[in-house]
């Protein structure tokens, strides 16, 4: 049996890893997924001054309070900014770190630096009528609307720190969703495939690649266990 962490991205919550979890729980493996503060379930405690540091330690903390080892922990989307994180804090726990999609930081970087001007332009207009949370930057799939919260600013103008227990790591793995739109994830899989460090799949999917190929990401996260 093996153990995943599954950390959603920017506007989400566990809820959206549903169908994924069923599969992955039905393989006769253990799940966990947290909702990152102020976002999911907890979005009740949402307010401007939640980073990127938060969100890290909600992860840490289910890792530690769950006496959780040997983990798969996956991301998506900016997913990617915590898992990077939480690897260089407990990377001695973690078997192999999976990218569904998602963003990939360098040591020192932040989210808003791998993004565009448009991107950072809509950032800060969408969060002008709740200031420090972020409405999303693109329409709502009919079925979640009511589900998605804002997301907090400063976690995207919090810079990753690297340099610790990342090295431990065993497997890294990069999903590419190569019909997705959205144009912030294709310099992480060019980066990824230079790298023999590093395991890449592309996945003909949009951006939530779960909800378009189910079985092939079931099949990319049993590959790891």
């Amino acid at each position: 049996m093996a153990t995943y962490v599954l950390v959603h991205g920017a506007w989400g919550g566990s809820w959206g890893y549903g169908n994924l979890a069923r599969e992955l729980r039905a393989a006769g493996h253990e799940v966990h997924i947290p909702s990152l503060t102020g976002l999911g379930e907890r979005a009740h405690l949402a307010h401007g001054g939640i980073t990127l540091t938060d969100h890290i330690n909600d992860v840490i903390g289910l890792i530690d309070c769950e006496g959780l080892s040997d983990i798969i922990l996956v991301g998506h989307s900016y997913g990617g900014m915590v898992i990077t994180g939480v690897s260089a804090q407990r990377g001695k726990n973690i078997r192999s770190l999976v990218y569904l999609d998602a963003f990939l930081p360098q040591d020192g970087q932040t989210l808003w630096d791998t993004v565009d001007d448009q991107t950072r332009a809509m950032y800060i207009e969408n969060q002008k009528g709740t200031p420090g949370l972020v409405q999303p930057i693109f329409p709502i799939p009919e079925g979640r609307a009511g589900r998605v919260s804002g997301h907090p600013l400063l976690t995207l103008l919090e810079p990753v720190k690297l340099g610790g227990e990342e090295g431990a790591i065993g497997r890294r793995v990069y999903v590419f969703a190569s019909a997705s739109p959205v144009g912030s994830f294709a310099q992480f899989r060019a980066r990824c495939a230079a790298d023999p460090a590093w395991e890449v799949h592309d996945l003909p999917t949009g951006h939530m690649v779960w909800d378009e190929d189910l079985a092939g990401v079931t099949r990319i996260l049993l590959a790891q266990a």
